[in-house]
């Protein structure tokens, strides 16, 4: 086949996933299962239009395509997202791996009538959950977010230990006297390398990123490719697991604030569709239907085991503290297996293992079958356990922030859950500084211009704009507005209508401060402000007494009868319909 030939062919490959994944959104069944289809119907047994057999190549495809879904899923979660839920994570990753490798490797060895170690290989080949299936299924997901995130963490740590747990047994069956404590010390080393190197190449990325800045914004995910692809080749070259260090990268990378950071996921999980696409596509090139009929019945079989015994039994045990019932059954219920098994079955095909050719055809049940029924039915089973939230875990962003970045500012979507502290506060009693603002909030699917006075509502998404030297302020703002303490301070008692009435006008002093943006007036503390005048600096404020005030040009202080009769006259005289709108503003204020 000619190049320009070859490369016709990936892109109508590609075009034929992406039209796969419209038809999976319209028949509500994962995109995962039709690009495996679009890979079968195409290949040698099929319409014969692309002949592909290479299983070597197949591995190489799945390692890298599997490196930069995992460098994504890290970089979209960060460590500080994962980190509550860490010990659960790892306790499904590893203990999780181990026992569902152990029943499906049991089972397995009665089923096919494997040796013991064959068995066991089969079942770690089926036990490791799928990132990319994981990952996919989650975006936009109404899952509660504990359990979405240890989900997330166990996708993106369970894959090292499957591999470790394959790449042992092979050795194992190939090798004479080879035991548990030579894949005991497999296991150390390629953890312990990898997941040093992760950290190490994740934080020297993170600081590079700091402090060198680059001269365009699309150098940014070249530099983040450049970090994936040295996070898992440096732990690779050192016998380390790369996957792990490669995740580990990521986590660092997406708990950082550097530059460029959503122009950088967002690359990202464009690239990972594409790993997506590509993988799946050349592992259903390999897949002979024509070969299947031989296992169809027991690959079924130790299918509906992973599904229902194996992965349900692993996550009631190895999940940890901290869920619910419910939530261990949603937990088992999203072991999604996909392109992962189907890469580690090819392992044992290049090492030339007895049945190797069998493991393939057999995983394929296991993956199917997970993939459409679990896959498809996840969302209605967590919905039906009451375990999932009012907003999605990740919603889509509005819009494209690169340019605003470009001018020193970010932009950050909030979405508001029903327990949110700041459901029913006004927008001007969020706390946030004069360097951010909310912009727009999103609810019920249309935008609304917020005003000081609007009302933040479950389920809304506020899209705050945040200049750059405030973004930390920021951060640490929104985990009070989840937890609180938020809002306004308590309104001082109204003064008593027998107090000798006190009003007060005289021009603004310079030694005043910025009549915008005032903390004090006259020696009194402000508690809320109430209106930022806009045609020129000027707010009216409540001060710490119960008495208001106006600034700007003119500084006026008083009770509310008396400071409203002379807002009535000022804007009576007032010059400008801008100067006029003010008044009459303040006039409205006080009234409330």
């Amino acid at each position: 086949m000619a190049d320009a030939e070859s490369i016709l062919v990936a892109g109508a490959l590609l075009v034929a996933g992406l039209a796969a994944s419209l038809l999976a959104g319209r028949l509500r069944v994962p995109a995962l299962v039709l690009f495996l289809g679009v890979g079968m119907a195409v290949g040698t047994d099929g319409l014969g239009w692309v002949s592909f057999s290479d299983y070597a190549v197949a591995r190489q495809i799945g390692i890298v395509a599997l490196a930069l879904i995992l460098f994504e899923g890290g970089l979209t979660s960060g460590f500080a997202e994962i980190r509550p839920v860490l010990g659960n994570a790892l306790g499904l990753a590893v203990f999780g791996t181990l026992i569902t490798a152990g029943i499906c490797g049991l089972v397995s060895t009665w089923l096919f009538d494997f040796t013991l170690l064959e068995g066991l290989l089969l079942g770690a080949i089926v036990a490791s959950t799928d990132g990319a299936a994981i990952f996919s299924l989650l975006r936009g997901s109404q899952l509660k977010r504990r359990i979405a995130t240890t989900l997330e963490g166990e996708a993106g740590f369970n894959d090292p230990i499957a591999v470790l747990l394959v790449v042992g047994l092979i050795d194992w069956i190939e090798k004479p006297g080879y035991g548990i404590g030579d894949m005991l010390v497999l296991l150390v080393r390629q953890i312990g390398i990898g997941g040093g190197i992760g950290i190490v190449v994740g934080l020297g990325a993170v600081q590079a990123f700091k402090r060198f800045e680059l001269t365009t914004p699309g150098l940014y995910p070249v530099a983040s490719i450049a970090t994936a692809a040295l996070a898992f080749g440096a732990a690779d070259s050192l016998h380390g697991s790369g996957f792990l260090a490669v995740y580990i990268a990521g986590l660092a990378l997406g708990n950082a604030r550097i530059p460029a950071k959503q122009t950088i996921v967002t690359f990202h999980e464009g690239m990972a569709w594409v790993a997506q696409l590509t993988m799946f596509l050349a592992l259903g090139l390999l897949v002979f239907p024509s070969q299947l009929d031989n296992y169809a019945l027991q690959g079924t079989i130790l299918a509906l085991v992973l599904a229902f015994v194996a992965r349900p039994i692993a996550a009631f045990v190895a999940s940890g503290r901290g869920f619910t019932l419910p939530d261990r059954i949603v937990l088992g219920w999203a072991g999604l297996r996909g392109a992962v098994p189907v890469v580690l079955a090819t392992f044992p095909v290049i090492a030339h293992v007895r049945h190797s050719v069998a493991f393939f055809d057999i995983v394929f049940f296991a993956v199917l079958l997970s993939t459409v029924v679990q896959g498809s039915s996840f969302e209605w089973v967590a919905k039906r356990l009451g375990v999932t939230a009012a907003a999605a875990l990740r919603p889509s962003p509005l819009t494209e922030t690169g340019t605003i970045r470009q001018l020193g500012a970010d932009s950050v979507e909030y979405p508001v859950a029903p327990d949110d502290a700041i459901v029913g506060l006004r927008i001007r009693d969020l706390g946030l500084p004069r360097a951010a603002i909310v912009n727009v909030i999103v609810r019920g699917g249309q935008a609304v211009p917020p005003r000081g006075s609007t009302r933040v509502e479950a389920g809304d998404r506020l899209h705050v704009l945040i200049r750059r030297e405030a973004i930390d302020e920021v951060t640490r703002l929104l985990e009070r507005w989840r937890d609180g303490p938020i809002g306004p301070p308590p309104r001082p008692p109204r003064v008593p209508v027998g107090h000798a009435p006190i009003f007060s006008v005289r021009p603004w002093d310079g030694k005043d401060g910025n009549p915008a943006a005032v903390d004090a007036v006259a020696g009194r503390q402000v508690v809320d402000r109430l209106r930022t005048r806009r045609d020129m600096p000027g707010a009216l404020v409540l001060l710490d007494d119960g008495y208001y005030a106006v600034t700007g040009p003119t500084l006026a202080i008083g009770r509310t009868e008396m400071l409203s009769d002379w807002t009535r006259r000022k804007a009576r005289n007032a010059r400008t319909d801008a100067e006029r709108a003010w008044w009459e503003e303040c006039l409205g204020a006080l009234a409330y």
